[in-house]
């Protein structure tokens, strides 16, 4: 098990007491880390994906499978609609002069954009910025806790 392999988000968030790094792992979405700089949450969340896997093999349970690298995907998906969705999203493109692919892959990005900007997201070996926040889960009631905590350290 290559701890590296592993999706790696880390952030910088204002907390109420400041700005800190925050640093959370896809395949562990309960694990949420929190330091003053972004190169120390890294190596936070690496730790403590060892320490994972060292406890979850210590109590005979499987570790979670990393999440395949971006050049897993071809970048092809196949889509049913109804006639109706087809319809409407055809005329949209075509009101906008752009090809009905161009207008749905803009309509995929701007969702699939919902994670802060000035997140980093570190996937085997490929780094990859995210788009603006609409809102996702907020962090648990101890990982806002740990990020109050680390703030008031900055």
């Amino acid at each position: 098990m290559n701890p590296y392999d592993y999706s790696i988000t880390v952030r910088h968030i204002v907390a109420e007491d400041g700005p800190c790094f925050e640093a959370r792992v896809r395949e562990l979405p309960d694990v949420a880390e929190y330091a003053d700089s972004y190169a120390e949450a890294y190596e936070l969340a690496i730790d403590t994906i060892t320490t994972t896997a060292e406890a979850l093999a210590e109590a005979g349970n499987a570790m979670p499978a990393p999440v395949p690298a971006v050049h897993d995907y071809s970048g092809r998906i196949t889509v049913r609609v109804t006639k109706t969705l087809h319809r409407d999203l055809a005329l949209a493109a075509e009101e906008e002069g752009v090809s009905l692919n161009l207008l749905i892959g803009t309509a995929l990005a701007q969702f699939a954009g919902t994670r802060d900007r000035r997140t980093v997201v570190h996937s085997p070996n490929v780094w990859v910025p995210t788009g603006p926040n609409r809102g996702f889960a907020q962090p648990s009631s101890t990982a806002s806790a740990n990020a109050t905590a680390c703030a008031s350290r900055v």
